[in-house]
């Protein structure tokens, strides 16, 4: 049974996916030999993935399954939202640069996180 929809005022986009490697610069090499992607480097840690038809990341750290970001434009109606669909926040709202954002597990597992500018 499908429960009920979130208003429109979230208006929730899939807009970035974050994955995870404990090789962080092998991997950038083979994302950037095998497919042509471009990479702006955020630290030791971090590479932001450019000319990938959709925004992306490489963080340094154990390999896990890739972190599926939405892109809201209230943050706190989204954060409402996911608690009343029943997902479960594993991360409040944090500041990070860009913007804010939180992370959940939906009621599946998939880890997920939402996003927004202000």
């Amino acid at each position: 049974m499908m429960g009920a929809r979130m208003t429109d005022t979230t208006n929730l986009k899939l807009d970035y996916v974050e994955f995870y490697s404990p090789e962080l610069e092998q991997t950038e090499t083979f994302f950037s030999n095998a497919f042509g992607w471009n990479f702006v480097q955020y630290g030791p840690d971090y590479r932001d993935i450019q000319n990938a038809g959709m925004g992306g990341g490489i963080e340094r750290g154990p390999l896990k399954a890739p972190l599926i970001v939405l892109r809201a434009d209230d943050l706190q109606a989204a954060l409402d939202a996911v608690k009343q669909a029943g997902g479960t926040i594993t991360k409040e709202i944090f500041e990070f640069p860009g913007g804010k954002r939180f992370e959940f597990q939906e009621p599946g597992g998939t880890a997920m996180a939402v996003w927004s500018e202000s």
